[in-house]
């Protein structure tokens, strides 16, 4: 994954951040036993896919990857393994 950027987008940045903030939220309020306060916590992790998925469609995520590219890839990868 390392060599696709996997994930490496203000996006995808944006959403995980937001939900990792809802999950500590949860999990505060669950050992307080605090069931309104760990589902406002559920409710930021929802809340976080949500923005996430709107930034990737607004353009904020990975661009999808055109024809040429993928034949590109498949033809360089196939090269290293002959060699190897």
């Amino acid at each position: 994954m390392a060599g696709s950027a996997h994930g490496h987008t203000p996006a995808a940045w944006t959403g995980v951040i937001i939900s990792f903030i809802g999950f500590c939220i949860a999990g505060v309020f669950m050992v307080a036993a605090n069931q309104p306060g760990f589902w406002a916590g559920m409710g930021v992790i929802v809340l976080g896919g949500i923005v996430g998925g709107a930034m990737k469609a607004a353009g904020l995520g990975m661009p999808k990857e055109s024809a040429a590219v993928a034949a590109a890839r498949e033809t360089a990868t196939a090269t290293a393994r002959a060699r190897a």
